[in-house]
């Protein structure tokens, strides 16, 4: 599918006022993280290490400084983002708390934190203090009663993080929890300056937006990153079929990001496609009973039981003392669950050949007799 992508170089601030409003489906910003930090840390060895000492990260004189930054940026992020939109924002321990307080300030909405366990983190050469081994992310909506995107069966799929791979592998899929167990960029995905030095110093790395992405937005959707950086985000949202705006104030960064985009190939399969959250038709009993997959007068058995009820050609069933309701509240006043209704089509059975079969694998041949898209 045609998407495309844009790079605006400019001031985020002032960027982002110049975007329409109501106009971005997914945003993920990556902040300056204002590390604090001073002197020159050297490793075990003695060699010194390079970490996130950048103009763009140290340009704040006081807390009061990058709390006023915070609320302009994200001011102008929620300006731009559609009701039912949702964004995503990553930091470490030094701003994280600060950009979480201002976003409830602002209005928009927690859906969860996410824990960025780190697989390879860097080490705390002094001893100190605890490695540092995660980073926060604050997944959030505009507002309380934004419809978000949440492609729930989806992360299922990329749940990796507490299946192994041969329960994977059997067809076990389970929630995907919020810590995320994803090694920092490294190997080929570093991008490498002129001189065969990072380009970055906090690149991200693709597995990270790939869940992200896939999870939280649909194909075709607009996904803006307002700390653009070397355009992961970009780079990834083009990989998966959606558009891209990013902003970025760094001229190279801004040439670096374009190539990288030039040079992705879209690659959309089912995870891309949220083929796993399509909702199957809506088929109803009665529509079965004139198709003669159920009959008329029937027994239905409750799962694990002897107790029974019988089907009505309207779809409604009879309960043994004679009073007629739906499959749903029959299984709850069966099972005597507390529980006003439960899925009646994962507790009732019927007789095909002698053998119990559960309703709801009668419902999925249904449906794959009648709708094509399930074919």
């Amino acid at each position: 599918m045609e998407t495309y992508s844009k790079i605006i170089n400019g001031n985020c601030i002032d960027e982002l006022k110049k975007l329409p409003e109501n106009s971005v489906d997914l945003i993920f910003a990556d902040p300056p993280y204002w590390m604090r930090t001073s002197g020159v840390l050297h490793r075990v060895e003695g060699s010194e290490f390079n970490g996130c000492s950048d103009e763009w990260d140290n340009q704040f004189e006081c807390l009061d400084d990058y709390i006023s930054f915070t609320r302009n940026w994200l001011e102008g992020c929620r300006r731009v983002l559609k009701p039912n939109g949702s964004i995503w924002v990553i930091g470490s321990m030094q701003c994280i708390y600060t950009i979480g307080n201002m976003m409830q300030e602002l209005g928009f909405w927690i859906i969860n934190d996410v824990i960025w366990h780190k697989k390879n983190p860097t080490p705390n050469f002094k001893g100190t203090r605890l490695n540092n081994s995660h980073e926060t992310l604050i997944w959030a909506a505009k507002s309380s009663k934004s419809k978000y995107t949440f492609n729930y069966k989806t992360a299922k799929e990329l749940n990796k993080d507490n299946v192994t791979e041969e329960e994977f592998q059997k067809g076990v899929r389970k929630q995907l929890g919020s810590v995320w167990r994803i090694a920092v960029c490294q190997g080929n995905e570093r991008l490498k300056d002129k001189d065969g030095n990072k380009l970055h110093s906090t690149q991200k790395p693709q597995e990270l937006l790939y869940r992200i992405i896939n999870i939280s937005s649909k194909l075709g959707d607009t996904v803006l990153d307002p700390f653009g950086g070397t355009m992961t985000t970009g780079a990834v949202a083009k990989q998966c079929g959606r558009n891209f705006t990013g902003i970025e104030a760094s001229p190279v960064y801004c040439q670096f990001g374009e190539k990288r985009i030039a040079n992705t190939i879209e690659c959309i399969g089912d995870i891309e496609k949220a083929v796993f959250d399509i909702k199957p038709p809506k088929v109803t009993l009665q529509d079965m009973i004139a198709n003669n997959y159920f009959h008329e007068n029937e027994k239905m058995f409750l799962k694990n039981s002897d107790k029974y009820v019988t089907l009505l050609g309207s779809g409604r069933v009879v309960l043994p003392d004679g009073e007629q309701t739906d499959i749903h509240t029959a299984a709850a006043l069966l099972s005597r669950r507390k529980a006003a209704r439960l899925n009646g089509f994962d507790y009732w059975y019927v007789q095909r050949d002698n053998k119990n079969v559960l309703i709801d694998e009668i419902r999925n041949n249904y449906r794959k007799d009648f709708f094509a898209v399930l074919k």
